[in-house]
């Protein structure tokens, strides 16, 4: 029980860590997608076909579909512009929740967990888009290093004003 105690304080203590853990992966999976797409562009072509995307804006929607995922997944994983990349994301995952994903909802099983998986990473999106890099991102490092005196410990920080 003493364990279960201690773990609990640490991730009260360390909640910002857990949301980086998030954005990390959430990073890694996002590029994983978007390698996936790019080898497999016939089945992205085939999903924007089904939901009756425009025959003419289909490759420019793959291509845009894949660039978002690879550089935006990149960038998070890294937690370089952070919300910039989560920001690109939503769009992309609005249209594969309400456009694609939504209308197949009341079909197959799979298909229904198609929508909420892409659900779920539109909501982590916007999570991110709200907190930002966290502690393990470039973003931070750029800025502890450009503000020094924000950075400081507390106590140090009460001495200055």
């Amino acid at each position: 029980m003493k364990d279960l105690d201690h773990t609990n304080h640490w991730i009260k203590t360390h909640g910002d860590l857990v949301i980086d853990i998030l954005r990390i992966y959430l990073g890694i999976a996002l590029f994983w997608k978007g390698i996936y797409f790019a080898s497999h562009t016939n089945y992205l072509v085939a999903l924007m076909e089904e939901s009756g995307a425009l025959w003419f804006a289909t490759g420019a929607i793959a291509h845009l579909v894949i660039m978002a995922h690879l550089v935006g997944g990149f960038f998070l994983t890294i937690g370089l512009l952070t919300r910039v990349a989560a920001l690109v994301q939503v769009p992309v995952l609005t249209v594969a929740v309400f456009y694609v994903n939504f209308s197949k909802a009341f079909g197959a099983l799979q298909e229904r967990e198609n929508l909420e998986f892409s659900a779920l990473v539109l909501f982590l999106l916007v999570l991110i888009c709200i907190y930002g890099g966290g502690r393990w991102s470039v973003d931070y490092a750029l800025a502890r290093k450009q503000n020094e005196r924000l950075f400081r410990p507390a106590d140090e920080f009460a001495k200055t004003y």
